[in-house]
């Protein structure tokens, strides 16, 4: 699958200059950090995006409201300060100990546990923070902020996925296996289709991996590379797409307590109104009384992309054949 999303907006890249700023005690608790005009006119960006700089920093726990005073460090932000040992910079990401291993499988495995029960937008450096009875600062010693947090947990349930060396004879069981393997790991994992990206893509091992072995599924099948590599993309986009429907209609549920079954329901007359005017005669001969089941499209998309690269490859090889 593609690599995960990790291109660090406007506001995320000034947020992390005034955390730098906390983190070092350049700023102290009740210092005034930049106003949202000051950010706005330093940096060069809108107000809203100076907006966005205070409100996720706010959201970390970093900084506070002080009437009189404007935007300050928050108390809390001395206390969660990341440790060092003797005045050392924090462990570089190549050269970490077995322990700053451990500790960071666990805020990566914490942190999916609480994307698959509550959805991406209730993970927070915060809350997560609170889950592993740490100081938000200390999570930052392993990530710098949540764009790369959602990189790594993209990539550690990839990592979770084992795809045998050779895997079942022939291209098209093979897309088969790759595909359905995919999906099941978007179905237990409903943020990770929101997470990856095919235009922004950075060098994660483990989702890389998942290219490389479905790139080798078509060798042998005289396509040259980039056909090869439009293929893996496409197979990976019907998996990522039927995903995300997945994946908001769980957060459809979340929002309003309602399920899809039941919002059919409240939809049954209106539907059946519109059916019985005579505009749509094809549609008006099709059952009405169940929800759309997202498995069976997943399966009929996948048969019927497969059928077209089934056509592809024999074109090509009845091509190559045909004489001159």
């Amino acid at each position: 699958m593609p690599s995960a999303q990790y291109t660090e907006p406007p506001y995320r890249v000034i947020a992390a200059e005034i955390r730098s700023r906390i983190v070092s005690g350049d700023l102290r608790p009740g210092d005034r950090v930049p106003s949202i005009r000051a950010i706005a006119q330093r940096w060069g960006v809108a107000i809203a995006t100076a907006t966005k700089v205070t409100a996720a920093l706010r959201d970390e726990g970093l900084v506070e409201a002080n009437v009189g005073s404007g935007t300050v460090v928050s108390p809390q932000a001395g206390r969660q300060r990341a440790p060092t040992t003797h005045g050392a910079a924090p462990t570089a990401r190549g050269a970490e100990t077995p322990d700053q291993e451990l500790l960071r499988l666990r805020i990566l495995r914490t942190a999916i546990e609480l994307a698959d029960a509550d959805g991406l937008q209730a993970l927070t450096m915060r809350r997560l923070a609170a889950r592993l009875d740490l100081g938000p600062m200390s999570l930052y010693r392993h990530v710098t902020g949540k764009e790369e947090l959602l990189m790594q947990m993209a990539d550690l349930v990839f990592g979770d996925l084992s795809l045998p060396e050779e895997g079942p004879q022939g291209w098209r069981a093979k897309l088969e296996l790759v595909a359905r393997q995919q999906w099941r790991l978007c179905r237990r994992h409903l943020w990770l289709p929101h997470v990856v990206s095919f235009t922004r893509p950075v060098l994660v091992p483990n989702m890389m991996a998942h290219t490389e072995w479905t790139l080798r599924a078509l060798d042998g099948l005289d396509l040259p590379m980039d056909v090869r590599l439009q293929e893996t993309l496409t197979l990976h986009a019907l998996v990522v797409t039927i995903g995300l429907s997945r994946a908001d209609e769980a957060q459809a549920e979340r929002n309003t307590g309602m399920t899809l079954n039941r919002w059919s329901e409240t939809q049954r007359s209106h539907r059946r109104e519109l059916l019985a005017s005579g505009r749509f005669p094809l549609l008006a001969t099709i059952s009405d009384d169940t929800a759309p089941d997202l498995d069976v499209l997943f399966e009929y998309g996948l048969e019927r992309h497969l059928d077209g690269c089934a056509a592809l490859v024999g074109g090509r090889r009845g091509s190559s054949a045909a004489p001159a």
